[in-house]
């Protein structure tokens, strides 16, 4: 009798694995070193979690085949909500992790950066051939990420060539140490000066 039951989808055992993932994501195992740089990408977690992501889909619409009226059964309606927001909660930790590493390489391109002097100014700063850091062949970034970089350092010289004479990485506020505040006393009427 025990194994012709159907075992209710809520008693079903399940893995809750969504309640530490960001950290798995966002903080490398050393922590982070120097914020300037991008820690090494995982492709390990972010392939394991894809999976993970795909079999729990599985997992979750197999019992049914297409058929379930949350009405007639609240306690498996609710099992199944509670694991469709853990699905999406770890979807969206994956995606921002790759929004905060696309962040930091279009940062490193508007600073004038190139990720091969960043890659190997951090190889210099560690020196150990056994540190978390990546090796002399190993780079920090996916080879995705690097195509990413190059394409936009590509556009973003375009964009920056049609405006020559200005820097468009300088910052908006124009600085106060090389002009001089004048207030004036008495009006003099139009002044011309060797500056306009």
């Amino acid at each position: 009798m025990g194994s012709s039951q159907s075992v209710p989808y809520y008693d079903q055992p399940r893995r809750h694995r969504h309640r530490s993932r960001e950290r798995e994501y966002f903080r490398p195992p050393g922590g982070y070193r120097r914020p300037d740089l991008l820690p090494q990408y995982g492709p390990r977690a972010v392939t394991r979690e894809v999976r993970d992501l795909e079999k729990d889909v599985k997992r979750i619409l197999e019992p049914f085949e297409g058929h379930f009226n949350p009405s007639s059964d609240p306690p498996t309606a609710c099992a199944l909500l509670v694991d469709h927001l853990a699905i999406r909660r770890n979807k969206r930790c994956l995606l921002a992790y790759h929004r905060g590493r696309a962040d930091k390489l279009e940062e490193m391109c508007w600073d004038g950066k190139d990720v091969l002097e960043v890659h190997q100014s951090r190889q210099s700063s560690t020196g150990q051939e056994g540190s978390s850091a990546p090796s002399n062949d190993e780079s920090s970034l996916s080879p995705e990420e690097e195509e990413y970089f190059r394409q936009y350092s590509d556009m973003l010289a375009a964009y920056k060539g049609q405006w020559t004479d200005i820097d468009l990485t300088g910052s908006l506020e124009p600085p106060k140490d090389l002009f001089i505040d004048v207030r004036v006393l008495k009006d003099a009427g139009e002044v011309q000066t060797e500056y306009g």
